[in-house]
């Protein structure tokens, strides 16, 4: 027997695959495990509704404080600032400055302006609504999926249904508390404002009504600790958290739990301008409706960055960091359905899988030693180590195991010790011609190469087609069978035609092809 590089690479990858694959077999306390899907350990299922209305009403008031912003930064005097649901509307008082106002509504995508003497009116074209709805709902799949992932959630599974729902379902979801916190962190609409308190007015706040606050271009909103603390502040804020760049944790003077923000370099310039001219008044920081500071500017503040405090425990305050991170969703979402899974059903489907597994495992095992004798033995060897490999490769990436990604393994049995039926046969053929050990072996590896390539690339395209458009459980699938094919390859081709190199000597000297091969040799 000797030593080749084909069998010093098996080796290596059967080590990799059994010292990867342990934590998962034997659920060890440290090291990186395969984690089981919401239908084998049981989860929460829940389909959400998207009101992509608000997603129009949230783009208006968006550019209505872009104008806002233009007009000051350049020094264009307006009058009647005002939005409604579909339209903005304000007064340029010196003609001079129209064109350049329009020039820059033209930049605005989808904005249809006109202009009825010196008023100019401006709305969204019916093509960019639909497209606001339609990103609003994109943006909303997205987000969910960044706050679960940062949440800590492996491999939550969110996704599009029909035109206007998106199904998410989490696995692990047990207790009543971790489901809580997964919906508050899925429907949080994390919208973060800072917007300037009405000085002038402040004191009024408690004898006047939302239409008087209305004519004053100002809103009422109550203090996020305490709601019978109310602020008048203006409608148009100054600027929105579509230009929040960061947000962590962090500990104020009396070691309690605030959100550090920090805003991009289009934010921080409005933020610095503001602050500059606004010294001595109020800057109310509002999240999604609430004030939960409104901190006197003292000096102009930039940097782009700010704080929100508030009255929250830590993994509040990390959630909330979450939620902020992750981007404000566009439009409120609402849940439509709601089940929990219970695990029952995975300790089943996990029993009636091992069983398929060991089953189908054990018959393949039989046959090849009965029909191949020792060449069956090795390719057992190979099945074994192919096993050893896929576990190992999910269990390093932290992959999720469904019920169709078990499917997907006991496929993988199969498909693993197929590519050895092909070379047996091959070298049996050549042996059946007369060739000697060592040519029916080279041959047979070679003779066999493109059957086996073309099976296993073809069935790993179909594969990587299945994960690129479908979801959830379908994936899973088409990664234990991505992972499978590959890892057959590895042991199939390379790792038992080194077994065979290395016994080659042997074989050579015994002649004997019934027990190395299951035939009679010429």
């Amino acid at each position: 027997m000797k030593l080749n590089y084909r069998i010093v690479i098996f080796a290596l990858a059967i080590t990799f695959g059994v010292v990867f694959s342990i934590p998962s077999l034997l659920q060890t306390e440290g090291g990186k495990k395969i984690t089981l899907g919401l239908d084998l350990q049981g989860g929460l299922h829940m389909l959400l509704g998207v009101k992509t209305e608000e997603a129009t009403k949230s783009r208006i008031k968006s550019i209505t404080a872009s104008i806002k912003h233009f007009s000051e930064r350049n020094d264009i005097l307006i009058d009647g600032l005002t939005f409604d649901e579909g339209t903005i509307k304000f007064e340029v008082l010196d003609s001079d400055e129209i064109a350049k106002v329009q020039e820059y509504l033209k930049e605005i995508d989808g904005a249809v302006v006109s202009l009825n003497n010196q008023i100019i009116s401006v709305s969204l074209s019916p093509e960019e609504i639909e497209k606001t709805k339609k990103l609003a709902i994109d943006q909303a799949i997205e987000t969910i999926r960044n706050r679960l992932d940062q949440f800590g959630l492996s491999e939550p599974v969110v996704a599009k249904q029909g035109e206007e729902k998106i199904l998410v379902e989490l696995a692990g979801i047990k207790t009543q508390e971790e489901e809580q916190r997964a919906r508050e962190l899925i429907s949080r609409a994390a919208k973060l404002e800072l917007m300037a308190v009405d000085e002038d007015r402040a004191a009024r706040v408690y004898n006047m009504s939302a239409s008087d606050a209305a004519a004053y271009g100002d809103v009422i909103l109550e203090d996020a600790k305490n709601p019978e603390v109310k602020y008048l502040v203006r409608e148009i804020p100054i600027l929105d958290g579509g230009m929040l760049t960061n947000a962590n944790v962090g500990f104020d003077q009396n070691n309690r739990p605030v959100i550090n923000f920090k805003l991009n370099a289009e934010g921080a310039e409005i933020f610095g301008d503001f602050t500059g001219k606004s010294v001595g008044k109020r800057l109310a920081i509002v999240l999604d409706g609430k004030v939960y500071s409104a901190p006197n500017i003292n000096e102009r503040i930039g940097g782009g960055s700010g704080q929100i405090s508030g009255n929250y425990t830590v993994l509040e305050a990390k959630d909330l960091a979450i939620a902020l991170r992750s981007g404000a969703l566009l439009a409120p979402i609402y849940l439509m359905e709601k089940r929990s899974v219970g695990p029952s059903l995975g300790a089943d489907s996990i029993k009636a899988s091992l069983i398929a597994l060991i089953g189908g495992f054990v018959l393949v095992i039989i046959f090849m030693v009965i029909y191949y004798r020792a060449a069956g033995v090795i390719a057992n060897i190979a099945l074994i180590a192919n096993l050893f490999l896929l576990l190992a490769v999910m269990s390093l990436f932290g992959a999720t195991l469904t019920l169709p990604g078990m499917a997907g393994i006991v496929l993988t049995v199969g498909m693993a010790v197929d590519a050895n039926v092909i070379i047996s046969e091959r070298i049996r053929e050549l042996i059946r011609e007369g060739k000697s050990m060592h040519k029916a072996i080279e041959d047979g590896y070679a003779n066999a190469m493109s059957a086996i390539l073309d099976a296993n690339i073809t069935t790993l395209i179909a594969s990587v087609v299945l994960y690129a458009y479908g979801t959830g459980a379908i994936k899973g699938f088409a990664i234990t069978m991505s992972i499978g094919i590959l890892a057959s390859m590895l042991t199939a081709i390379l790792g038992t035609h080194g077994i065979y190199q290395m016994l080659e000597s042997k074989m050579m000297k015994s002649k004997n092809y019934k027990f190395w091969f299951g035939i009679k040799g010429q």
